[in-house]
């Protein structure tokens, strides 16, 4: 990339935020964070102190919850993690306590010097996106496309400075945001974490959120005891992939790289950001973690980044050649530290062959070592001493402190967007009889979205978040302050001899985290929710209706804005559900006490196949623009909207296996006794000795569900195949369930067993599951879905780092069924089987 011709800069945020630019385009940053002499002089003293051991045992950050004070002794490790779901002893309900305990625990055992090692604090890293979401009691602010269309950099200092003092309480050193992607295609399942579809916003918010959390570079506040360290990510163009497919391929020229995906770094280098995480995405079929033209080309030679690069979740595991456990590829192409939660042991080892052996180049190793430590002396880590001894760390005052929660009301306030105001509904006036239903209207985890205590967000309920307030619990003492009454109702229903002079409807988009959010298109949603039929029924029944939206992009929701006589979009506003109540009522002199100032910072979609919709695309044509937002000035009066839906593909995501067929890069085959398969490409495929035959099926639309019959003349199985080994430790920390449907044409006789293989391609392993008990509980001729919980698999025996055959269904006597839908789900709770475990 370097030897091509530069494009020229376009763009007015790349260009006003460089000072020069590179021969091939680009910019060449000042940081306010310059070169100190007395720090880089004592960097090379503890450099050439060190061994080669200690320099590896550096580049490596581990999973908090997987390493002992004698793992982190021994192997010098750099710094630890605990990413979405990860609490000390993997305990959610973990005390300020436990996290300090365990924060002493790694600092001890990382300065001991006792075999006469350097003894280099280790560093812990935490995924704080959306205030301190690890942490039971923490303030919770909007998630990132909310404060996007607030609009306010000032405010996103200050949430940044909040967030760092929560983060302090726990003893960690270092947050991994802001995320300071450029969402371009709205299916993708991150686009929440993106503050617009805008670089100029989402640069000007980098900025903001680096210097908040970190402090003003050059003052004395600048990563003191009340900041922490933060991370630009994902780098670079995670927010293009084609498709909006999680971990994708960006297909897109270097101009646009460039212009839109590069300002909001180059916005956060000037900021002094320290760390920089790499995508697990890559650019044109490269793989970022392995890029050594935009990794050190880019990033670190034409931009001076001078601090720390870190890898995302197992993500060198991912580049061509590597595995989680060996990759010299990503370290030469100049990311800096490892983030290997499980496998930190192997790479190590496999790290340490490379260094010695050359195929890790002294001088990079060195590189590598030298910003790791450089990034630590300035954060103050080396001179602190134990995390529970710093200001802030213990003080529980300070988690959900009323002063940080006003931050974040303020935040929901300014976020929220009105689409529509028929009649002047809102603001609500004094002393109504205002019913509130909709399945957000009381659930603290749903409007905080995911990220949100577990990593997807999922099993939480109102008593986890002490201190903060439902969007039910602010509109009841909205309306009893000006003398109203309220009214919770979850289905809707109502006295007749008190019925509501309006109803507030909240509803939106369940909790999802990465990939599981990734959609084929942006339709909301609507199966299993009755909220349109609801609002339908109150309006037919001469009731106002106010929708309240909470999701996290635009989504297609037209006939939910017809069946409303105002709309607000509230996306996923956190903890403080009191500001959503604060701009939808008056005051009590029936004036509005706040106005609606949140605008759109991503365009709204016309139709559900609107995904790629950004301002100055060519044919840009959205129902709302960038940019739109009604005011209680303006009229918001929105005639009745065609319905017709166009193309609509449905919900879609990655972590689909079996949807109408095989999904690539899957197969199906069937095999019998002798275990000789057949891949089942043809209507209908038979076993090699005929003791299993796989049969197309018509479910809902042509041919997307199998028929399988087993004779009983011998074991006989159908089961998913695929590219070799693959890693889904992630889904299964995160909750994720294994889920298919199925429909039995005959009560099973003999054990039916779902098999999962697993292991090394070379000595595969089986964990066979019996479903009997299960399947005997089914309707015979009804479709039922079986869902199990991946942890409780691994916990039977499933190595979930390296599974080849993630679903198989085995019998060895007569049996006919059908199967269709094999994927990985979010389950709700005790929707998911633990089977085996």
């Amino acid at each position: 990339m370097r030897n091509r011709r530069a494009a020229a800069l376009a763009g007015i945020v790349l260009a006003a935020a460089c000072t020069s630019a590179t021969d091939d385009g680009w910019p060449t940053v000042e940081s306010p964070v310059p070169a100190d002499p007395a720090i880089e002089a004592r960097v090379e003293e503890i450099l050439a102190r060190m061994t080669v051991e200690e320099k590896v045992g550096q580049l490596i950050q581990a999973d908090a919850r997987r390493v002992t004070a004698e793992d982190v002794r021994s192997y010098n490790l750099g710094s630890v993690l605990n990413g979405g779901g990860g609490f000390p002893n993997d305990e959610k309900y973990s005390t300020v306590q436990d996290w300090l305990d365990l924060a002493d625990m790694v600092y001890d055992a990382s300065v001991d010097t006792s075999d006469g090692g350097v003894g280099i604090p280790a560093i812990w890293g935490v995924d704080a996106v959306h205030g301190h979401n690890n942490v039971i009691g923490a303030t919770l602010f909007p998630h990132n496309v909310g404060l996007g269309a607030a609009g306010n950099p000032e405010l996103l200092r200050r949430i940044g400075e909040v967030t760092a003092r929560e983060v302090r309480v726990t003893g960690h050193d270092w947050n991994f945001g802001p995320t300071v992607a450029v969402p371009r295609d709205d299916r993708w399942g991150r686009a929440y974490e993106g503050y617009s579809e805008d670089p100029e916003i989402v640069s000007r918010y980098a900025d903001a959120m680096v210097r908040g959390l970190q402090g003003e570079p050059g003052s004395a506040e600048f990563l003191d005891e009340g900041h922490v360290i933060a991370t630009a990510k994902h780098f670079l163009a995670d927010g293009a992939t084609e498709g909006g497919v999680d971990q994708g391929d960006a297909r897109i020229s270097e101009d646009e790289l460039r212009r839109v995906h590069g300002a909001p770094y180059v916005a956060a280098l000037e900021a002094g950001v320290q760390s920089v995480m790499a995508s697990f995405s890559s650019w044109h079929g490269s793989k970022m973690h392995a890029n050594p033209d935009l990794l050190t080309g880019a990033l670190k030679e034409a931009m001076g980044f001078d601090g720390l690069l870190v890898g995302d979740w197992n993500g060198h595991g991912q580049v061509p050649g590597c595995t989680n456990m060996s990759c010299s590829a990503a370290i030469n192409a100049g990311l800096d530290m490892f983030m290997v939660p499980d496998d930190w042991r192997a790479l190590y080892q496999s790290t340490l062959e490379q260094a010695r052996a050359g195929e890790i180049p002294g001088d990079r190793l060195d590189d590598a070592v030298r910003r790791i430590l450089r990034v630590k002396i300035r954060a103050g880590v080396l001179d602190r001493g134990r995390p529970s001894e710093r200001r802030y760390a213990g003080d529980e005052s300070v988690l959900g402190a009323p002063e940080h929660r006003a931050v974040a009301r303020q935040a929901v306030r300014e976020s929220l967007v009105l689409l529509k105001n028929n009649g002047a509904v809102l603001p609500l006036a004094p002393g109504q009889r205002v019913l509130v239903t909709g399945d957000g209207a009381d659930d603290i985890g749903k409007q905080a979205g995911g990220w949100t205590l577990t990593w997807q967000g999922t099993g939480n309920q109102n008593s986890d978040f002490p201190g903060a307030a439902s969007i039910w619990q602010g509109v009841r003492e909205a309306v009893e302050r000006t003398g109203g009454t309220a009214l919770l109702s979850p289905d809707g229903s109502y006295d007749g001899a008190q019925r509501p002079d309006v109803a507030v409807v909240v509803f939106g988009e369940d909790p999802y985290a990465e990939f599981q959010g990734d959609r084929s298109d942006v339709d909301y949603p609507r199966e299993g929710k009755s909220e349109l039929q609801l609002m339908r029924s109150l309006g037919a029944d001469g009731i106002a209706v106010v929708g309240v939206f909470l999701t996290g992009r635009p989504l297609w929701v037209t006939p939910e804005l017809n069946a409303s006589d105002a709309f607000v979009v509230a996306w996923l506003p956190g903890s403080e559900g009191g500001g959503v109540a604060d701009v939808l009522f008056a005051a009590a002199d029936g004036s509005p006490a706040f106005d609606f100032t949140g605008r759109l910072a991503f365009s709204w979609p016309r139709t559900p196949d609107q995904a790629v919709l950004n301002r100055g695309d060519p044919d840009y044509d959205p129902l709302f623009a960038y940019g739109y937002g009604l005011g209680y000035g303006d009229d918001g009066s929105l005639p009745e909207l065609p319905e017709e839906r166009g193309p609509s593909a449905g919900p879609g995501s990655r972590t689909t296996y079996f949807e109408g067929g095989p999904v690539a890069p899957w197969g199906l085959v069937v095999s019998g006794a002798e275990g000789e398969g057949v891949e089942a490409v043809t209507r209908r495929t038979e076993s090699p000795g005929g003791e299993t035959v796989v049969s197309v099926l018509d479910r809902r639309v042509q041919e997307d569900a199998r028929a399988v019959r087993w004779s009983g003349a011998g074991a006989g199985r159908v089961a998913l195949t695929g590219p070799g080994e693959t890693d889904i430790s992630r889904e299964s920390d995160g909750g994720l369930a294994l889920a298919f449907d199925v429909r039995l044409d005959e009560a099973p006789t003999a054990p039916v067993h779902l098999v999962m293989t697993h292991g090394p391609s070379a000595a595969p392993e089986e964990t066979h599951v019996d479903l009997s008990e299960e399947l005997a509980t089914l309707a015979v001729g009804e479709w039922s879905t079986v869902r199990l919980r991946l942890s409780c698999l691994a916990e039977a025996g499933v190595d979930m780092q390296r599974v080849t055959v993630p679903w198989a269904l085995e019998t060895t006597e007569a049996l006919s069924l059908s199967f269709s839908d094999i994927r990985l789900v979010t389950p709700a709770d005790g929707s998911a089987l633990c089977l085996g475990g």
